[in-house]
């Protein structure tokens, strides 16, 4: 890998008074993968999902940096990375990316931050790293195999097909339909904000990300499963739980099954938040991360 380089050429489309920050690139074999490095101290890795960016974590950034290293990559395919069309888009072609940038920016004892498929994206670097991350945020995310979620069964065969092939490559359907669909009040949605989902994404050839991504679903089932039979490396670490409970995908019977998992977590609930919690609840996760983030380690849960 290349060294990481400033990009001077942010796109018109751009909202630079909403995502103020220097964006970095690090030129990878499959493409160049932009990223923030925002702040100094501890550090944060804050990992997105589908079809978000690091646009989706702007006010955690702003928040955080005075005292934190903010590190947030835009996967390969997404936001402001490069989209070549034949690359590698499975989850964990995005874990072993998110591995690659974390140990170039030798990031250690770090707390790592997750949303939606950022989950198994990051979680699959903590399993394998284990004493490189020191603690967790989880938002409105999974990791095992969702063939067992009727609902996500059936969403994921439609994924899978022409159909799918069709919304998401020729309709842009996952930020135009999708992101308004998770809110759990379309409303907080604006057109200025939604417009920052949907430039990313301007033609069916910048559209494989997400569309490897729904078919991955149900397809990379067997991958996520592995992770889940390996959580016991995740035990133990301090964790925080912050959850949409209006998020019709990742709802509370996913929050339940985190609780089981991670019982030292502090759990929040957002009772009018639907699935992109980093976006509808914005500043005010910011208390609870400080909170989280200043306690000593053995007290943060």
């Amino acid at each position: 890998m290349e060294a990481s380089v400033t990009d001077p050429y942010p796109p018109a489309w751009l909202d630079r008074a909403a995502y103020p920050f220097a964006g970095r690139h690090l030129a990878t074999p499959e493409g160049r993968l932009h990223y923030l490095d925002e702040g100094n101290g501890p550090p944060v890795v804050l990992v997105h999902g589908t079809p978000t960016w690091s646009f989706l974590w702007r006010h955690v950034v702003s928040g955080l940096a005075q005292k934190y290293r903010v590190i947030v990559p835009d996967h390969l395919g997404f936001g402001l990375s490069d989209k070549p069309p034949h690359a590698g888009y499975t989850p964990a072609d995005h874990a072993r990316r998110l591995t690659a940038l974390l140990a170039h920016l030798d990031v250690r004892d770090a707390t790592l931050v997750v949303h939606d498929f950022g989950g198994p994206i990051g979680l699959a670097h903590a399993i394998a790293h284990p004493d490189r991350v020191s603690r967790l945020v989880l938002c409105n995310t999974w990791l095992w195999d969702l063939g067992g979620d009727p609902r996500m069964a059936r969403g994921g065969r439609l994924a899978a097909g022409p159909i799918g092939r069709f919304l998401y490559r020729r309709l842009n359907f996952s930020p135009r339909v999708l992101i308004p669909a998770g809110f759990g009040d379309r409303r907080a949605l604006t057109p200025a904000v939604h417009r920052q989902y949907l430039a990313p994404f301007p033609s069916a050839a910048d559209r494989e990300a997400p569309a490897a991504l729904a078919r991955a679903l149900l397809a990379e089932g067997a991958w996520y499963e592995r992770l889940w039979q390996r959580r016991a490396a995740l035990q133990g670490k301090p964790a925080l739980l912050l959850w949409g409970m209006r998020d019709p995908a990742f709802g509370p019977a996913y929050l339940a099954r985190w609780r089981e998992a991670l019982p030292q977590a502090r759990v929040v609930e957002y009772a009018d938040a639907g699935h992109f919690v980093p976006e509808e609840v914005g500043g005010a996760l910011l208390p609870e991360l400080r909170r989280f983030l200043d306690a000593p380690t053995r007290e943060a849960a």
